[in-house]
């Protein structure tokens, strides 16, 4: 079915205040009606085929991934990126801990992947803790703006730490301390490794539970065995800890009853304010052999040059890598990555296509960058922050793609970090018209600003968006068939059965895609760049 863009929002929005152009309103509807639903399935088809092995960062997956995304932005008519490459090289290094190995605590060994995942950040062939006294750090916080720092007064030399996901905001549920029910980065695990190496420890445990962590033991299981990869750095990650890991909440609790400890008691205490207890005489012993390989993978970089502002620039990004394949894995060893996240890799293409529908390019450069390793800590954006390819004072907005709404259409759009930045305005301008309304995060405790790839521009002090879908479905089939699916995705974020499915109803990944199209084209043509709400954490570097 034609989709038709309102020409009021068109003769209202392009724009007051903003620059004359010769783009006229059929223009900007021919863009936003190009974007399509089997447009976007051929492309996840095949980004998540089982012949790209699920994209994993330096495989062949990736090849396959980079040659296709060359392809389309080739024949759309976008240029390299990157002066005259589309790609940046990123460093990375592979660490792959055997699995042979048990986590020895109070005379019991524990089981790989049924009980804990354990690991080492550095590039050592083995690194391990023996005989390491544990003490249990709250939530391993040290957060001078709360006034919290559950180190304080404690010297954790040698010494293991353990502690809980999340931050106490979620445990309370109190807006006054944290943000409440909203992740804080202070909750994100790699945060807590961060900190428990910045305070000297030997290793660092996290005691896994579903809610707090917004995912089961399933997804540490898979997420954190096998390849893990890295940058790597001149010290050889030597300044993180020996031992990083997890454990499941029933291991944590025998270990606290062991300790003398009830586990409750000391969640509920970690939660009232800086906590800190030694865990008895209880002390842990692991062995972890690392497999270590350097490789360099990928970011990918296209342009549109601006017609008047050529220097400034709008960046789309999405991640195009998976968690590749396990071949150790019985049954289906594949990791497609369907949704998340061929789906945004997909729903860049048509992004980017729709502005090739104008008469005249916009005003200022439009730039779709697809990074690598974001399954793996958000790395290739990372890497991108640190070395951009266009500066941070000539790239205006961010606009993120991951994991597009599969789930048909909504009455509303979802916004992950709402209030930060004034596109949450110029979205709701832009959602206004489809007749949707701008609602909040819908999962705040899951701290979804800080994990994905918008998280590396806003670090930078770009305005960064991060938005889609929605809560409330457009009518009773969509809310049936939402029951449905939504948890069917649940059950395979991480899993081998994230694979394209004729049944997802695309329409609800359309109406966000177009969004982010008349966003990024009224952002290109307005004369004001956006900026950051004061209340907000980040703000332009000076």
């Amino acid at each position: 079915m034609k989709r038709y863009f309102s020409l009021t929002l068109i003769t209202t929005a392009i724009l007051a205040g903003c620059a004359t152009t010769s783009i006229t309103s059929d223009d900007v509807a021919k863009g936003y009606n190009s974007i399509q639903a089997d447009e976007i399935a051929k492309h996840v088809k095949v980004l998540a085929s089982d012949e790209f092995g699920g994209r994993a960062p330096s495989s062949e997956g990736e090849k396959l991934t980079l040659d296709y995304l060359t392809k389309e932005f080739t024949a759309l008519g976008f240029e390299p990126g990157n002066g005259d490459s589309f790609f940046q090289e990123v460093p990375l290094v592979s660490l792959e801990a055997d699995s042979d190995m048990v986590l020895n605590i109070g005379g019991k060994d524990y089981q790989y992947k049924k009980d804990m995942v354990m690991g080492s950040s550095r590039i050592s062939a083995q690194e391990g803790i023996e005989n390491s006294e544990l003490v249990f750090v709250g939530y391993g916080v040290n957060a001078p703006e709360y006034n919290w720092n559950d180190y304080e007064g404690l010297d954790v030399k040698g010494k293991t730490v353990v502690m809980l996901v999340n931050d106490p905001g979620f445990a309370t549920k109190d807006p006054a301390l944290f943000t409440g029910d909203a992740m804080t980065y202070y909750g994100r695990w790699t945060y807590k490794y961060e900190e428990a190496s910045r305070q000297g420890a030997a290793g660092a445990i996290i005691i896994h539970e579903t809610a707090p962590a917004s995912y089961p033991w399933s997804v540490v299981e898979n997420s954190w065995s096998g390849e893990q990869f890295g940058f790597v750095k001149e010290n050889n990650n030597m300044d993180r800890v020996a031992v990083e890991g997890w454990v499941t909440v029933d291991v944590a609790k025998e270990l606290f009853s062991k300790a003398g400890l009830d586990f409750e008691t000391a969640k509920a205490n970690a939660a009232k304010g800086a906590y800190h207890v030694d865990m008895g005489d209880l002390t842990a012993t692991v062995n972890v052999k690392n497999t270590i390989k350097k490789s360099v993978s990928y970011n990918f970089i296209a342009t549109l040059p601006g017609s008047k502002t050529p220097d400034e620039h709008i960046i789309y990004s999405a991640h195009w890598d998976h968690l590749g394949t396990d071949k150790s894995r019985k049954g289906d060893q594949i990791y497609n990555g369907a949704h998340d996240n061929a789906t945004g890799t997909a729903g860049m293409i048509e992004v980017a296509e729709a502005f090739t529908k104008l008469g005249k390019r916009p005003d200022r450069s439009m730039t779709f960058l697809a990074v690598t390793a974001e399954e793996q800590g958000l790395l290739g954006s990372k890497y991108y922050a640190a070395n951009p390819v266009i500066p941070a004072n000539k790239t205006v907005a961010n606009i993120n793609m991951d994991s597009l709404n599969l789930l048909g259409k909504v009455k509303d759009i979802s916004v992950v970090g709402i209030g930060k930045s004034q596109m949450d305005e110029l979205l709701a301008t832009a959602a206004k018209e489809q007749g949707r309304t701008v609602s909040g995060d819908p999962k705040p405790s899951s701290g979804g600003y800080y994990r994905s790839d918008h998280f590396a521009f806003a670090n930078m002090g770009v305005p960064a968006m991060y938005a889609g879908g929605g809560t409330q479905a457009f009518d009773d089939e969509t809310a049936n068939y939402r029951k449905r699916m939504s948890l069917v995705l649940r059950g395979c974020y991480h899993q081998p059965c994230d694979r394209y499915r004729d049944e997802w109803d695309l329409s609800g990944a359309v109406q966000d895609l177009q969004l982010f199209y008349k966003v990024g084209f009224d952002i290109s043509q307005q004369t004001q760049w956006p900026t950051w709400n004061e209340n907000s954490e980040f703000q332009r570097k000076k």
